[in-house]
């Protein structure tokens, strides 16, 4: 079942375009990576599937609603958002900020749903330590945790691996592709595949519109590369035979 629909969608910011025609499905409990350069639409994209943002041109889907009727489905979407738009300073413990969104819309949230989504991501001692206190990693964790508590249909990650240690990052991916296995859709906008490449259905190489969409060694050509970046990257071949970029610095 398709749960997230791009349909010729265009969006502009100040009549620059950010995305120009695009089109793309996700199918129910995909685990999808999208990745391309700076301002190729990667955060755009989320953002419009969440209904934050509507599009210039073209239809947006989820779970079969216009994405203009947000509040139909805003429930069943987990979000985390970039680094740079949580304010990690503010006099909070986990436990407050895991519940911090579900307590805004109105919604009662016991301390047994909190301690569940902590014990996925490893931190289930850590609720009354104080957010600001934890290390960049651990934060992340909290955040995927406060994604999770609403147990959404779909959860939407953007770059969650920025500033993020090895072992937070391999237990992020862990429960991306638990949460995958168990139905759940999974879209994670990320600047670098690799740490993903393994776990992943599949690969939607973005830059305003979709340039490849597939698996991994069927996205990664050369001529692919070169139409998304305007450069050639350089390759390497994994020990399963995927052909995949380093991409290095190419943030977006």
């Amino acid at each position: 079942m398709k749960v997230i629909e791009f349909q010729d969608v265009s969006f502009s910011y100040n009549s620059e375009d950010a995305l120009s025609g695009l089109n793309l499905e996700i199918e129910e409990g995909e685990f999808v990576a999208v990745l391309g350069p700076n301002g190729a639409g990667k955060s755009t994209m989320l953002k419009l599937i969440l209904g934050l943002l509507k599009p210039k041109r073209g239809v947006v889907r989820v779970l079969g609603f216009n994405a203009s009727e947000r509040r139909k489905f805003a429930e069943k979407i987990g979000y985390l958002p970039q680094r740079d738009e949580i304010y990690v300073e503010a006099p909070l413990t986990v436990s407050q900020i895991v519940k911090l969104p579900m307590l805004a819309v109105g919604r009662r949230v016991d301390d047994e749903s909190v301690r569940r989504v902590l014990e996925i991501v490893g931190l289930d001692d850590f609720s009354k330590r104080l957010f600001s206190e934890l290390s960049g990693g651990q934060q992340q964790r909290v955040l995927l945790a406060r994604a999770l508590l609403p147990d959404p249909e779909i959860l939407l990650l953007d770059e969650p691996f920025n500033g993020v240690d090895v072992p937070s990052q391999e237990k992020i991916i862990k429960v991306l592709a638990e949460m995958s296995s168990k139905g759940k859709t999974v879209v994670v906008v990320v600047h670098n595949i690799n740490p993903l490449l393994h776990s992943v259905d599949r690969v939607v190489l973005l830059n305003r519109m979709v340039v490849a969409a597939g698996k991994p060694n069927e996205v990664f050509s050369e001529k692919n590369i070169i139409k998304a970046y305007g450069t050639s990257i350089p390759v390497v071949i994994c020990e399963e035979g995927y052909t995949h970029p380093l991409y290095g610095d190419h943030h977006g």
